[in-house]
């Protein structure tokens, strides 16, 4: 199995053992210590926020190799027993440094959209990823940019599948983004256009007319 080019790419921040380590993993995941690799790849993806964004495509690539070459899912599992270690600790994270926060948001949401069993979403992952996104829509984060912006992608990214697999928790979470677009004045300009593009987008069947696509990305680049 080969990696892609921007796969290797992405490997070039460790260092060379740890890209050997992983390089092994990619191609013949049995050889290697999988809960390691599953370790180093959570413990770089909250504090590289590239790498966090990429980092899918890495664990989709280990887990078919391992399920491939031993029918194995022992990297799988130490996977999502790490995001639930992060998850249970979310809130001192997001307190001690909003970047390693925003960075597991944006890596957890990654793994939902990425690894599936049966062509669909892993089921532990839907309440996790739900109660990220429901807490950067809190009156709080929707004063940080950062937050908003990471709800935001997040949603472009994955909305629609969480949807099909919990709509009740997406109401929920879009009552609250309407009341904050709505209600809260302290927000800035940009958090009120970005929330205001994704009311419409869901409303849309999460897709932006041609029209509101223009709009809203003339307005963002300004």
């Amino acid at each position: 199995m080969e990696m892609s080019a921007k796969e290797d790419y992405k490997i070039q921040s460790f260092d060379p053992e740890t890209q050997n380590l992983l390089k092994t993993a990619l191609k013949e995941p049995s050889s290697v210590d999988l809960e390691k690799v599953a370790d180093v790849i959570v413990k770089q993806s909250l504090k590289d926020q590239v790498f966090s964004k990429e980092a899918g495509r890495i664990c989709y690539t280990i887990v078919q190799a391992e399920a491939k070459q031993s029918n194995g899912s022992v990297f799988r599992r130490r996977l999502l027993t790490r995001l639930q270690q992060e998850f249970k600790v979310r809130e001192e994270t997001r307190a001690h440094s909003l970047q390693e926060w925003v960075c597991y948001v944006t890596f957890i949401c990654n793994i939902f959209d990425y690894l599936k069993v049966n062509n669909m979403p892993m089921v532990a992952l839907v309440h996790p990823v739900y109660d990220c996104l429901l807490r950067l829509a809190q009156p709080d984060a929707l004063l940080n940019e950062e937050e908003v912006d990471c709800l935001v992608l997040q949603l472009h990214r994955i909305g629609d599948q969480l949807e099909q697999v919990n709509g009740p928790r997406m109401d929920e979470l879009f009552f609250l983004l309407r009341d904050g677009f709505l209600l809260q004045e302290s927000i800035s300009s940009m958090a009120r256009l970005l929330l205001l593009e994704m009311l419409e987008f869901r409303a849309g069947g999460w897709k932006l007319s041609s029209t509101a696509n223009k709009y809203y990305y003339s307005e963002l680049s300004d």
